[in-house]
């Protein structure tokens, strides 16, 4: 029979999905008994009573401790206390408390982003997320660019979202099937302005993570405001699971800013999934080929971060014209040279990330810090 060292041990193969934390780092683990031979109890508390893959964690559990030779595993549940969430949370340093689950059930959560505007960072979002659909994956597309929002036209698709039952926001469906939240759906008409200052916009976002029922989904898209300020700094705290696609165009001024945007993402633990290269070069009809923005930016820069390269998006009037209809190329023309472009970039995009729940994931960023310092008296 394991000891207990031994079955704590085991466990560490248990990451939490939001946090990307072994259970035992996080004090997940509220006892490990084994009242006979061949037997082990074992009890984790959950930061919310209503987890959505609860079921995801006891066969994680019961298959980490079963590889020790355990014929029974059973396991139980419990929740934090509110004191024990607190100080988890302060030794996360998540000022806004921990997730409530929202994104338990989303098996990737990818950030698009490239530094600046104007590379057709937005379309190539859109697109991506109607390829994934279109490869047999659930996607959705969150619109983080809360002043410069365009996925509810890119995509097609207003209105006012519904509440269910548990007080959390539904998403709108687009074209395909695809997932949207946008600010634009709590406006009171189409294209008008936001003029909030930072916190609000940090507001909005964590609140579209949070408050939103994304459901179970292969990938959430999330796209991102030009810059690589503090909206990266937000994500990077609420969402250390997350993996960014740097989109650039080939020439060096687009290439340098998204290299720092792949940084400023690497400085916050997260992962690059890869780059994609937009308005690569533009074909006339008579086969003529003209690299209008330059050549070998995107293969730069994929090199220079030692990942891969997802695909080149040649420069296509149709692909504009899709995006300002609301109505995705790769759904309107899926034999396109722009369209079989995105859809090899969401292939290398599914071939470069876990397809199951992030409970059997690796865990990743920087381990959990430990408990320090002297306890402070507290009245009586």
């Amino acid at each position: 029979m394991p000891t207990h060292e031994q079955i704590q041990d085991a466990l560490r193969k248990v990451i939490d999905p939001e946090l990307r934390k072994d259970i035992v780092s996080l004090g997940m683990v509220r006892s490990i008994e084994t009242p006979e031979e061949g037997r082990a109890d074992v009890v984790v508390s959950l930061t919310t009573p209503g987890c959505p893959i609860r079921s995801h964690f006891e066969k994680a559990v019961k298959e980490s401790v079963g590889e020790l030779g355990v014929g029974v595993v059973n396991v139980g549940f419990d929740v934090l206390s509110a004191d024990e969430k607190q100080t988890l949370s302060q030794r996360l340093g998540r000022q806004g408390g921990l997730p409530e689950g929202a994104l338990a059930a989303v098996k990737n959560v990818i950030c698009v982003g490239s530094g600046k505007g104007g590379v057709g960072k937005s379309t190539v979002t859109a697109n991506l997320a109607a390829a994934l659909q279109a490869e047999g994956k659930d996607a959705a597309v969150l619109d983080a660019d809360v002043w410069g929002y365009s996925m509810p036209r890119m995509l097609g698709v207003h209105g006012r979202p519904m509440v269910s039952a548990q007080r959390k926001i539904l998403p709108l469906d687009a074209h395909g099937g695809v997932k949207v939240i946008s600010i634009e759906f709590f406006l009171n008409e189409q294209d008008q302005a936001i003029t909030w200052r930072g916190p609000m916009l940090h507001k909005a976002i964590r609140q579209f993570l949070e408050d939103v029922e994304w459901g179970a989904l292969d990938y959430l898209l999330i796209d991102l405001p030009p810059g690589t300020g503090d909206v990266a700094m937000t994500l990077a705290q609420l969402l250390p699971q997350a993996k960014f696609v740097i989109v650039t165009t080939p020439q060096p001024a687009a290439q340098h800013v998204a290299k720092r945007a792949a940084e400023t993402a690497l400085r916050f633990d997260l992962e690059i999934a890869g780059v994609v290269e937009n308005m690569s070069g533009f074909t006339t009809p008579a086969g003529e080929r003209f690299t209008i923005f330059g050549e070998g930016g995107g293969q730069l820069l994929a090199d220079e971060l030692d990942v891969p390269l997802l695909g080149k998006i040649p420069l296509q009037e149709e692909l504009r014209v899709g995006a300002d209809e609301g109505m995705p190329l790769v759904l309107e023309d899926p034999g396109a040279p722009a369209s079989q472009a995105l859809h090899h970039a969401a292939r290398g995009l599914i071939a470069a990330t876990p397809q199951q729940l992030a409970v059997l994931q690796e865990p990743s960023g920087p381990p959990v810090p430990e408990i320090t310092g002297t306890a402070l008296p507290m009245a009586q």
